[in-house]
């Protein structure tokens, strides 16, 4: 058995830089990944999708080309097979890229599936075949999630898609039916829209986006129907079924009643579940939630002396970035000063829609299950000059503010790159900036983030949202729990 001064099982974007780390600090360190390298993210994940959707959002901007003055003559078609061939050469290039890093940097790749035997010993299934025995004196756990497959009668008998075999398409689909109104049918529902098929979200809430504010989520699905793609919410499929042509029937009851719907293709996009079962955690010690995700503490400690959940496999938020921190966080308490934890980070993430859904800090929701007094600011995306002039008027901006113009508690966008303006409110947050602060900076006109000077100067007065129209207004806009 080979002894390690660290094992890492999972090339994700925690382990692989975590790997590197230990390795120019001159310590021992085994790889375990069976698959490819670089997980999620950069083989069936961010990079490939978002490779993906901008060839979509070429594809509409084109049929919009007669909205800016330009003729384009004849109908818009994709190549799918072109489309798939660029994704496949940055996941190529990506990929390689980081194997060719942990290579040069001296991390030994083991190629194979691990699981545990003993305490911090891990037996590896070779891809090329016979096992090899390790031990690691530390243990990090970077293992991500794999789609779930819901239940539902005769599922397992049709030809399903998931957010890595739909990537694989060498046809656009005729008609694209999707379950699940989370990110990943939303962005796979956007971008097939964009390239042709006609497409259909059926999702079991009462909204999609769960975890967004109403409002947003509603803005959402709003957007998506003016754009002929079909929602249907709060939504059972209870049986499905494939005919010997490949037409795939699902039949559904909702609140409108029951329905059969029928497509060319299938893509599942009901959750995630962590790869932790074939990991036999029991043998090491190591303990799950009732979902199977890794419980760690909040210096990423799991319940076995030495060995660490890091990125997906210990539970939400499921973001590349959060994966990152956490080497981060593992990386500061090993080799540089110590102190560093998961409490208190501030959360951005970016949804690509298109246009874009970015978030930053608290929202409304997650405000008053805290208890937190705050007032909400909100401007449409039509009042902002670039937006305009850009011709991409949909959606809108809102942030959390402490009342009285301060501490900015949250923000979200919908809105045409709303990632990038709500990095800048991001940096804000980070640097205690206030809300009077932001009112008051110079931004570079015109940007979107000059928008900012106007969406803050809300702050602290008492405005009329579009909801409100026509309803009593209240003494102040200051919400507070109930």
């Amino acid at each position: 058995m080979d002894s390690f001064d660290a094992v890492i099982i999972g090339s994700g974007q925690a382990g692989n830089p975590l790997g590197v780390k230990f390795a120019v600090k001159g310590r021992k360190v085994a790889l375990v990944e069976r698959d490819a390298i670089g997980g999620s993210c950069v083989n069936v994940g961010c990079s490939p999708t978002k490779t993906m959707e901008a060839s979509g959002r070429v594809a509409h901007l084109v049929r919009r080309a007669a909205d800016f003055g330009v003729d384009i003559q004849g109908p818009v078609t994709v190549d799918m097979k072109k489309i798939r061939q660029r994704k496949r050469s940055i996941v190529r290039s990506f990929s390689s890229g980081d194997k060719a890093k942990l290579d040069r940097k001296g991390v030994e790749i083991l190629q194979g599936e691990g699981r545990f035997v003993a305490p911090r010993e891990i037996e590896v299934r070779m891809k090329d075949g016979g096992t090899r025995r390790i031990r690691g004196d530390l243990v990090f756990i970077d293992t991500g999630t794999r789609p779930s497959i819901p239940q539902i009668e005769g599922l397992c008998s049709c030809n399903i898609l998931d957010n890595g075999t739909i990537m694989e398409l060498g046809e656009v689909p005729r008609h694209l039916m999707i379950i699940g109104g989370g990110y990943v049918g939303l962005e796979f529902g956007r971008m097939f829209a964009r390239f042709g098929s006609a497409v259909t979200i059926i999702h079991r809430g009462s909204h999609v986006l769960s975890g967004e504010d109403e409002d947003v989520a509603q803005a959402v699905q709003d957007i998506f129907r003016e754009d002929g793609i079909r929602i249907i919410l709060e939504a059972n499929t209870y049986r499905a079924f494939q005919d010997p042509d490949g037409t795939i029937h699902l039949d559904l009851d909702y609140p409108g009643g029951r329905e059969s719907i029928s497509g060319s293709h299938l893509l599942v996009a009901a959750g995630r579940i962590p790869n932790t079962d074939m990991l036999n955690l029991p043998r090491a010690g190591v303990e799950t939630d009732e979902q199977g995700f890794i419980v760690v503490d909040k210096n990423l400690r799991t319940t076995a002396e030495g060995v660490y959940g890091l990125g997906d496999v210990k539970g939400g938020p499921a973001f590349t970035h959060i994966a990152y921190d956490d080497y981060r966080v593992v990386r500061t308490n090993i080799f540089g000063e110590g102190g560093a934890t998961i409490e208190g980070r501030i959360l951005p993430y970016t949804v690509f829609i298109d246009p874009q859904l970015a978030r930053v800090g608290l929202s409304e929701k997650e405000a008053r299950g805290k208890g937190i007094r705050y007032e909400t600011i909100r401007m449409p995306m039509s009042h902002v000059a670039r937006a305009l002039e850009t011709d991409e008027t949909r959606g809108f901006m809102k942030a959390l503010v402490e009342p009285g113009a301060g501490k900015i508690l949250g923000f979200a966008c919908l809105g045409v790159e709303a990632g990038e303006l709500m990095a800048v409110v991001q940096m804000a947050m980070a640097g205690g900036l206030t809300a009077l602060d932001l009112k008051e900076m110079i931004f570079a006109h015109p940007t979107l983030a000059e928008s900012l000077n106007r969406l803050f100067s809300l702050a602290g007065r008492e405005k009329e949202s579009p909801e409100s129209r026509g309803k009593p207004r209240p003494k102040s806009n200051v919400q507070r729990p109930t």
